[in-house]
């Protein structure tokens, strides 16, 4: 029997304008309030996230700024199926792309709790091991590889081909109402998880309140989602052993990344040289 092929397509000149304006709109907003909120917060790797109130109010931010713009193509499919549906059956105009949007949040919100408690449990085991003048910059290096790794294995090309096509997802996972499209939203999250943890992990070991290394991961993330380059994948598991080398044996060169310890020295010989001159 010959297998069904599902064409691939973004979707995006299908939706409603409103639904593709209005998400990037908020992502392009939650851009603005994550870089005011983290100013002066990154310390490179290692960084302590705080307590898991303010490290929640940053991520859930952090989330919709970053995973929002490479999910529009799959929410605008979604919202063109549904005024389809709801054209053919004259139902009542309902807030599905919403739901289906806070359904996908919601499972990377749940991912940043898991990786906030595993950075505290792994901290609370052996803080001095990690740190930076021991062997801080080697693990931070081994997550970095690891990812590059995870970008060759047949499960992270499985998740990313699910991601690549919205139209088969939307067709063969259609659920209806408002719970439908959370449920919807929930499943193509986890499909987005899936693809996508260990370049999350990366920026947890990068420097998890990097507004550099924040945008950086979202454009491979999009990159990866939104174009169909056989090559991609490669590509980006290259750039990424390339990363994993230069912070394990030059950590000091690699661009956009803040050494633990450097910016604390700074302030110190400022305010010793502040001191000299009065």
């Amino acid at each position: 029997m010959e297998q069904i092929r599902w064409p691939r397509t973004d979707g995006v000149d299908r939706a409603q304008p409103g639904v593709v304006v209005a998400l990037i709109a908020l992502a392009a907003l939650a851009w603005l309030v994550t870089s005011e909120r983290m100013a002066g917060m990154d310390e490179g790797p290692g960084t302590d996230p705080g307590p898991l109130g303010l490290y929640l109010s940053i991520w859930v931010v952090m989330t919709v700024a970053m995973m929002l713009p490479s999910a529009v193509p799959m929410v605008a499919v979604y919202s063109a199926v549904e005024s389809r549906k709801r054209e053919l059956r004259r139902g009542r105009l309902r807030a599905g792309p919403a739901a289906f949007a806070g359904g996908y949040l919601l499972v990377w919100i749940g991912f940043g709790i898991v990786a906030y408690a595993l950075s505290e449990l792994l901290i609370r085991l052996d803080a001095d091991a990690l740190s930076w003048s021991r062997g801080g910059r080697y693990v931070a290096a081994g997550v970095v590889a690891a990812a590059a790794v995870y970008q060759l294995t047949p499960i992270k090309d499985v998740c990313l081909a699910r991601c690549r096509s919205p139209l088969a997802f939307v067709v063969g996972s259609w659920r209806g109402g408002r719970l439908g499209a959370t449920q919807m939203g929930i499943e193509h999250g986890a499909w987005c998880v899936c693809c996508c943890w260990a370049l999350m992990a990366t920026l947890f070991a990068l420097g998890v309140m990097s507004i550099v290394w924040m945008a950086v991961i979202a454009a491979v993330v999009a990159l990866e989602r939104l174009s169909h380059w056989a090559v991609t994948g490669r590509g980006v598991a290259l750039l990424l052993l390339v990363l994993a080398l230069g912070v394990a044996l030059v950590p000091g060169e690699v661009p956009g990344l803040t050494i633990p310890g450097d910016s604390e020295m700074r302030s110190m010989d400022g305010a010793a040289a502040s001191s000299m001159h009065h």
